[in-house]
């Protein structure tokens, strides 16, 4: 596999993939930048080199999987936060094993990296009303 430049590929996927293809809600593509733009200092720091001298070998499934605890740990994220970066992620690989065949190995690998469940406390239970029939939600 040939060793390129993340950062070109970034900067392609966020310009021609999410604006212009996609064509996203503004707020899904900051959301999508900002993923990146925590996610590639942390990724830097692992492989001991600078930002623009990543190679998209160095977001391997553990650089993501040390990312995304690093996000609950230190940074406090919840389920739903962790999740959304990983998707962002995950959307940057297809982006790129689709546009560099030599990649569909290393975007196969990432995939494996599960989204984590988020374990919500059960609503309010329903209420009867005068006809026997259940109504949802608390009593105002």
């Amino acid at each position: 596999m040939s060793n390129a430049l993340v950062g070109t590929w970034i900067r392609r996927f966020l310009l021609e993939h999410i604006v212009g293809e996609r064509n996203l809600a503004l707020q899904t593509q900051a959301s999508y930048r900002d993923a990146l733009v925590l996610l590639l200092p942390f990724a830097a720091g692992l492989a001991r080199k600078p930002v623009d001298r990543l190679d998209v070998e160095d977001l391997s499934p553990d650089a993501i999987r040390r990312f995304l605890a690093h996000l609950e740990e230190v940074r406090h994220c919840s389920i739903a936060t962790r999740n959304h970066r990983l998707a962002a992620v995950h959307s940057l690989a297809r982006f790129i094993a689709l546009h560099s065949p030599e990649h569909v190995a290393w975007c196969s690998a990432l995939h494996v990296v599960p989204f984590k469940k988020n374990r919500q406390a059960p609503g309010p239970l329903p209420r009867q009303i005068g006809n026997g029939r259940a109504q949802a939600g608390p009593e105002y």
